[in-house]
């Protein structure tokens, strides 16, 4: 991409976008009454996007890694679906990682 836009607050966008999905799909995991095998994982994940995200200089790769364990371990809840996706939506605000 190699444009880093900044807000008033000093912070890059990206991260403020990323921040709010991901806050808003842990209130939404957090809210559904449903128990499922993967949910720790979902949760760990995340706590992960969400402490990357604080840090302010995410990894690509690892923001891809967490994002495909979260959509694997909730991606047949549809109740999460619509949150799932602004957070996979965010995620790709950082583009593909560089190619090793």
């Amino acid at each position: 991409m190699g444009h880093k836009r900044v807000t008033g607050n000093g912070e890059d966008p990206r991260v403020t976008e990323l921040r709010t999905a991901v806050s808003r799909l842990r209130r939404e995991l957090a809210g559904h009454p449903a128990d499922f095998p993967d949910r720790g994982i979902a949760e760990e994940e995340l706590a992960a996007l969400d402490a990357m995200a604080v840090s302010g200089v995410p990894e690509i790769p690892r923001l891809r890694r967490s994002l495909l364990l979260i959509a694997g371990a909730i991606g047949s809840v549809s109740a999460l679906a619509t949150t799932l996706r602004d957070v996979r939506n965010a995620v790709d605000l950082f583009g593909e990682p560089p190619r090793g």
